[in-house]
C-alpha cells in the first residue's frame, strides 16, 4: 500500500502515544449553560425587562412593516378571490335553472304548437279544419315584365 519504508511502525507509535497523552481542557470552548429552560427564562427575561427593544431593533422596522404590508395584501387576496369563487358558482346555478326553465318552456310550446292539439283548441270555439287542399296562386313572368 505505502512504500515508505517503516510506515506502518510510525503509524503504531503516534496511536500508542496519542492514547498516553493527556488531554488539557480547552479554554476557547464556552461552557455550556444550564438547561433549556434556564435559556427560555433568560429570553422572557429580555424580552419583558425591555432589553429586547434596542437601537438594533429599529434598523429591521422598515423591513418589518413592509412583511406586514405584503402579508395584509395576501389576506385581502384570498378574500376577494374566495368572494369571486362564491360568486361564480352562485351564477353557474342561476343559470342552470334559467337553462333548465328555458327547455320546459321550449318543450310546451313545441307540443302546444302541433297542428292536433292547435285543432282541438280551435273546434272549442268553433273553428273547422280546412279538409281542402291549399291552392297556390302563380303569377306568370310575362305580366310581371310588363
Amino acid at each position: 500500500m505505502h512504500a515508505v519504508p517503516g510506515y506502518a511502525l510510525l503509524k503504531k507509535y503516534e496511536m500508542t502515544e496519542s492514547k498516553n497523552i493527556r488531554k488539557e481542557p480547552d479554554v476557547h470552548k464556552p461552557k455550556r449553560s444550564g438547561t433549556r429552560q434556564n435559556k427560555i427564562g433568560v429570553a422572557l427575561k429580555k424580552i419583558l425587562g425591555g432589553e429586547i427593544i434596542g437601537a438594533g431593533t429599529f434598523r429591521f422596522l422598515p423591513f418589518l412593516i413592509f412583511v406586514a404590508f405584503l402579508a395584509f395584501v395576501y389576506i385581502a387576496n384570498n378574500y376577494l378571490a374566495e368572494n369571486k369563487i362564491r360568486e361564480i358558482n352562485r351564477l353557474n346555478k342561476e343559470v342552470r335553472e334559467i337553462r333548465y326553465e328555458f327547455i320546459t318552456t321550449k318543450s310546451k310550446l313545441e307540443d302546444l304548437s302541433k297542428q292536433s292539439k292547435l285543432a282541438t283548441k280551435l273546434k272549442a270555439r268553433g273553428i273547422k279544419e280546412s279538409t281542402e287542399p291549399v291552392k297556390t296562386i302563380k303569377k306568370d313572368q310575362d305580366t310581371e315584365n310588363e
